[in-house]
């Protein structure tokens, strides 16, 4: 789950975690004459269920509901990215209405007697592997920031004179994705059994996405479900419904809800339910700190600072505070990051090797914590690890198929891009391998993917190399593109394998299910992007899809193209402070521990309201209130039911995105205008209508 654009978390999942797991054992007690015993998971599966073979895992009906699942999901996703770029995690929807659907429909087949294969947990893993992939196409796609940020809405908001955009278009944006999103599966296929077996990661979504599905097949479990299934139709249908009625008020841009201090939307109110509290308090700061303190005294030094003819939207004025600002912040935090999940790598590394050698553990326990604390396995292990094991995926099969792949991309891209000449791929494709094996491994040490981070260091160099006076700029994006997806692609698949130990789903079926969802991405991505763009004026700052990032990705291959030449006056200065801001927050963090750190704010979450606004942030804070008074009265109830509630408020929001595009393709408007106004404004007009 993506907590924003830079990290995905797994909060979502995590929230309904503890209360599964106690489920699932509370079922697993069996009573004896003289004491209970309690069963561990799969030694209850072992008696209700067998293991199908890795190809009747992969069913028709499966692939069928990941298939609706996929496009739902994707209009999530993809309006989310056009607003805000804060993700969350949509496991828990994708696993519980998989769940739900199938199970409906086996049930129906089952009192028909036409049932030939029941549902099994193999079978939901399949299809939230394949939901998820799906999904992911939308955010690692770039749509709303590195493809979108090539074309010539967001270059002219720069540069209004340039001549050097690319223009989205179906054909070449799924030729795109086809022949970049594919190489990451094969990159790190071959060290499946080193991260799962030998290194034993844990993978902190995949293991918790694990546990909620092995609960659904539990009795108690499937009672849960109802509920939880239950809970978020009731929220989405009263999220659509508010949505479709908020919708009469806003004939043109300027009217709705949405232009108040706060925009009223489910959406975020979802997604704040699922946050982190510290995310969304951190957002609120951000936006205090920028609107309410930074921006108006910069307003004040209008004449001094940059030109007074200027408006507030040019990027020799405000907002180029405004990007840049927020850039400086989103480097820092990233840098930090990258530079703390690489140094834990190579110690998680060293440490594996030097325990191989004592032929102790692989990880320490104490530092990496993990579910095999002993030389012996566990009847859990044993079997999850035998199984795990039984159906391998050739290594030649990988390394052909990494091989291939890259040879018709190379060939490819150059035609897509013209300023991305063929070594630049090459390049990249040498070195994808082992960011991608750094990727997953950070994943599974820490369940942050730094894919966007790696994207951003192939726009500095891969822009550097090509240089301004050869699209530089555009370049450096496309590249972006391409590692993003690698590295993003390779973290994602070694989740699911994770999930699939867990859940004795064949590695086989998880590499297939991953390669049926992404190509799936490949072609519903796109499409949903093309209805967005057709419909609405994506990347206006005023509109209702202003695509923030896409600004900020295009100034950051601009800055490593031409440098800090044309920043604003006194900008720099405030960039380098911003920097260092949001290095020396990440240490204080660090330095205080988990358990005292609650109160410090995370840097990336505070540079979102930077050049985006407040609105949100609002919303979001009202998610985590609700969340925080539901705990204290109930833990029990909005530990289990709190993630479907959300998931309702979200996909119910989302999904009024669908026919929303649709009536404005056909030229359908709202009735009504609402506006809100200050005390003064509305005496103005007051005194013109009285006029």
């Amino acid at each position: 789950m993506e907590k924003n654009e830079e990290e995905k978390s797994s909060s979502a999942v995590e929230v309904v975690l503890d209360d599964h797991e106690r489920v699932v054992n509370n079922n697993g007690a069996t009573n004896k004459k003289d004491d209970e015993e309690e069963l561990t998971v799969e030694q209850i599966f072992e008696k209700k269920e067998k293991v199908l073979p890795w190809r009747k895992q992969l069913t028709v009906r499966a692939f069928a509901v990941s298939l609706l699942l996929a496009i739902m999901f994707s209009f999530i996703v993809m309006k989310l990215n056009l607003t805000t770029g804060i993700i969350p995690s949509l496991n828990v929807a994708a696993g519980l209405l998989g769940f739900f659907f199938v199970k409906t429909f086996t049930k129906l087949l089952e009192k028909s007697g036409l049932l030939r294969q029941p549902f099994t947990r193999q079978e939901n893993t399949v299809i939230q592997t394949c939901v998820v992939a799906a999904s992911g196409i939308a955010f690692s796609g770039g749509f709303g920031g590195y493809l979108f940020a090539m074309s010539e809405r967001i270059v002219h908001q720069s540069d209004p004179t340039s001549m050097d955009y690319k223009n989205p278009k179906l054909s070449w944006m799924i030729g795109f994705l086809f022949v970049v999103s594919f190489l990451g599966l094969f990159s790190v296929v071959p060290l499946r059994k080193i991260m799962i077996i030998d290194f034993k990661l844990t993978y902190p979504s995949g293991t918790a996405t694990a546990h909620l599905i092995n609960s659904f097949h539990t009795p108690e479990g499937a009672k849960l479900a109802k509920k939880q299934v239950r809970e978020l139709g009731k929220f989405f249908s009263l999220s659509f419904l508010w949505s479709f009625f908020q919708w009469f008020f806003t004939a043109t841009d300027q009217c709705g809800f949405q232009k108040f201090y706060f925009d009223f939307s489910a959406t975020y109110v979802g997604v704040g339910m699922i946050c982190p509290h510290l995310v969304n308090i951190s957002l609120l700061i951000g936006g205090i700190l920028s609107w309410g303190i930074m921006w108006p005294l910069i307003l004040t030094r209008k004449g001094h600072w940059y030109s007074a003819e200027l408006d507030t939207g040019d990027m020799q004025s405000l907002k180029g505070y405004q990007v840049f600002i927020a850039i400086a912040l989103i480097l820092g935090d990233g840098l930090y990051n990258f530079t703390k999940v690489m140094s834990q790598t190579i110690a998680g590394m060293s440490n594996v090797m030097k325990q191989r050698r004592k032929s102790q553990l692989p990880i320490d326990a104490d530092q990496f914590p993990s579910p095999i604390k002993s030389n012996t396995l566990s009847f859990d292990d044993e079997r999850r690890t035998k199984l795990f094991l039984k159906d391998q995926i050739p290594t030649s099969f990988a390394i052909g198929g990494y091989v291939v792949i890259a040879a018709i991309s190379t060939a490819t891209l150059p035609h897509i891009f013209t300023h991305l000449k063929w070594y630049h791929i090459m390049v990249i494709y040498i070195f994808a391998p082992v960011l991608a094996f750094c990727n997953a491994f950070g994943t599974g040490l820490t369940d942050w993917s730094l894919a966007s981070t790696y994207g951003k260091l192939a726009i500095f160099t891969i822009g550097a190399w090509a240089g301004a006076s050869h699209g530089g700029a555009l370049a450096g994006l496309a590249a972006c593109g391409v590692m993003m997806n690698i590295v993003s692609t390779a973290a994602d698949l070694m989740q699911d394998f994770k999930t699939g130990y867990m859940t004795l789903a064949s590695p086989r079926s998880m590499f297939v299910s991953q390669a049926i969802g992404t190509a799936m991405g490949c072609v519903i991505a796109p499409c949903v992007f093309w209805i967005f763009y057709k419909a609405f004026p994506l990347g206006d700052p005023k509109s209702e899809y202003p695509a923030p990032f896409a600004i900020v990705y295009y100034e950051m291959a601009k800055l490593g193209v031409e440098g800090f030449s044309k920043l604003p006056m006194n900008c720099l200065k405030l960039c380098y402070g911003f920097f260092a801001a949001a290095i020396l927050i990440n240490l204080i963090r660090d330095w205080l521990g988990k358990e005292r750190n609650w109160f410090i704010p995370l840097p990336m979450a505070m540079a979102i309201p930077f050049y985006l606004g407040p609105y949100f942030a609002i919303d979001m804070c009202v998610g985590s209130l609700i969340l925080f008074i539901w705990q204290r009265r109930d833990r029990a109830s909005a530990d289990a039911l709190a993630p479907a509630v959300a998931s309702g408020l979200i996909c119910g929001d989302g999904i009024w995105a669908l026919p929303t595009s649709i009536l404005a393709l056909a030229g359908v408007k709202p009735p009504i205008c609402m506006k809100f106004l200050s005390k003064g404004v509305n005496a103005k007009v007051d005194a013109f209508l009285g006029s």
